[in-house]
């Protein structure tokens, strides 16, 4: 018994390792995005985080079968329009006149931490979404891999929680014991 329960947790070592290798990824490896609000009213910020939500939602379904930045990448260059109907609903339901403006293109961004995950400053590829003018402050993570899509949640602080269905399972026979 206790050789099984070394192998599980061997493996669930491994599996955690495995889980680190974004941080060693280079800007070519990720895919980001950065929604800016028309401005820093707090209205403006206010839409912002509801259009982010919207977005989220939208693409969360295409990207959870991208395996691949590339494929993540065509995913959402195949979305734009869409992604620009998702936004202009929110807008639009919020009494707002203006508009939005999807793109892929590659942009500079500052060094940026979500969780154990830095990524360094640099340029990267990058789903920008302006909200009228978009000179407003910003929200911003990564499509990507999926730190902000597929297995990760924000929960208001900027900060990823991973969550591990056999963490869990292990949390839980720990816990029975």
């Amino acid at each position: 018994m206790k050789k099984i329960v070394f192998a599980v947790l061997a493996l669930v070592a491994l599996v955690a390792v495995i889980a680190v290798v974004p941080s060693q990824k280079t800007n070519a490896d990720f895919l980001r995005i950065h929604i800016r609000a028309d401005s820093n009213d707090s209205a403006d910020q206010g839409v912002k985080y509801q259009v982010k939500n919207a977005v989220v939602d939208f693409l969360t379904p295409y990207l959870c079968k991208a395996t691949t930045k590339q494929k993540a990448m065509s995913i959402v260059k195949s979305h734009l329009g869409d992604i620009e109907a998702v936004c202009d609903k929110v807008l639009l339901q919020n009494g707002f006149s203006y508009k939005s403006h999807a793109k892929l293109t590659q942009e500079q961004f500052p060094d940026r931490a979500y969780g154990d995950v830095t990524l360094a400053a640099g340029v990267y590829d990058a789903l920008i979404i302006e909200l009228g003018s978009g000179s407003g402050n910003n929200w911003w993570c990564v499509v990507y891999p999926p730190l902000c899509f597929v297995g990760g949640e924000s929960n208001g602080t900027n900060q990823i929680i991973y969550k591990s269905k056999l963490q869990q399972i292990i949390n839980d026979w720990k816990s029975a014991r």
